[in-house]
């Protein structure tokens, strides 16, 4: 197949496929008829001020510390990369019973989750036993550890994405600061053959397209194929947080102009011969105001909890201390409140709020 502009590109599906994921949901709408009518109402009403329902998706931040300190990662300049606490097992909990809306989450934030030991693993079960699709994030750096290969695949998640930003151990370690090649490939390609032995295709490698790997892209879906992966995603943009000097500093290190439908036609092929699905993200494909469909899904249909237990609009700010839905209840509470309201009015009135520019097309 050959594509003809960065737009036409496929983009990642959940694993191991859109039927998995869809029949999941079906289960969940079946089971619990609370979630079911909040399904309806979102289907009903999607782009709305005041939601008469609660969101279907959901992320929410285990922990805000890391091991590593990546180069395009504002956890580099986090104090000894940590933002705030644990989320404990409790409060996930309650987050989870009290969204009865949710079909999905996100177990991740600016951390490294497994840094959170048996509690991660447990918060997978926990929405997993009740039917909620669960994809989460990992460098891979502590799979070797805790008996974390074994954990992580009885967990019952759906989906594992693996950030793999370099083919050799040189680029890698130069953009994953703190890292350690050899031990990653290791320990990445254990859990991909232990999860193949259990009869599940959950891992997804994702590498964040940048200056220092552009010229080992083709090299990195060799190293997918010999580390057993069947998807990887190229993600084309790097993302500011919302914050004006992370703007500038990805900038430099971005190839957006460099990366053409040429080198993405090469990989796509490659990927085919080698019985590797290559998909690419691309959020250089902007939102606009032009209409309602047109604008940012995540105001009227998802949300992001931080390990703080913060409000924040979505992943590509992720930190409250950049920009924070405020209230002084739950998440519920602020979901309803007069400060979200105020945000999703900004957006359908075509008044994009400045953290949320970077994602739109403004003239």
């Amino acid at each position: 197949m050959i594509f003809n502009s960065l737009s036409d590109l496929p983009r990642p599906l959940p694993m191991p496929d859109l039927e998995t994921y869809e029949n999941e949901a079906k289960i969940r709408l079946q089971k619990y008829s609370a979630t079911n009518l909040n399904y309806e109402l979102f289907k009903k009403n999607k782009r709305l001020v005041s939601p008469k329902y609660l969101p279907t998706k959901l992320d929410i931040e285990n922990l805000s510390r890391c091991n590593f300190r990546c180069i395009m990662c504002q956890v580099s300049e986090w104090p000894k990369g940590q933002r705030a606490e644990d989320l404990s097992l409790h409060e996930f909990k309650h987050i989870i019973d009290e969204n009865i809306g949710l079909l999905e989450i996100k177990l991740q934030g600016m951390g490294e989750p497994t840094l959170g030991r048996d509690d991660f693993f447990a918060m997978i079960k926990y929405a997993r036993d009740l039917n909620i699709w669960v994809r989460t994030v990992t460098n891979g750096s502590l799979l070797h550890a805790n008996d974390n290969i074994r954990k992580f695949v009885e967990s019952g998640v759906n989906e594992i994405q693996i950030s793999i930003d370099g083919a050799t151990k040189e680029t890698f370690e130069s953009i994953r600061k703190g890292s350690k090649f050899e031990r990653v490939i290791e320990n990445v390609t254990n859990l991909n053959n232990h999860a193949e032995s259990m009869g599940k295709n959950i891992t997804k490698m994702w590498t964040v397209v940048q200056e220092k790997n552009l010229n080992e892209l083709s090299d990195l879906i060799d190293l997918a194929k010999k580390m057993n992966f069947k998807s990887m995603v190229f993600s084309l943009d790097i993302v500011d947080w919302g914050n004006t000097d992370w703007t500038e500093k990805n900038k430099e290190i971005s190839v957006n102009n460099e990366f053409n439908i040429k080198l993405a036609n090469e990989l796509y092929e490659k990927g085919e011969d080698l019985g590797i699905k290559v998909t690419f993200w691309n959020i250089a494909q902007k939102y606009e105001t032009s209409s309602p469909e047109l604008l940012c899904q995540w105001p009227f249909e998802r949300s992001y909890v931080s390990s703080d237990n913060r409000v924040v609009p979505c992943c590509m700010i992720a930190d409250p201390d950049t920009f924070e839905i405020k209230s002084s209840g739950s998440f519920v509470e602020t979901w309803k409140s007069d400060e979200y309201q105020e945000f999703r009015k900004s957006h359908l009135d075509g008044n994009i709020p400045k953290v949320c520019e970077n994602c739109y097309k403004l003239k």
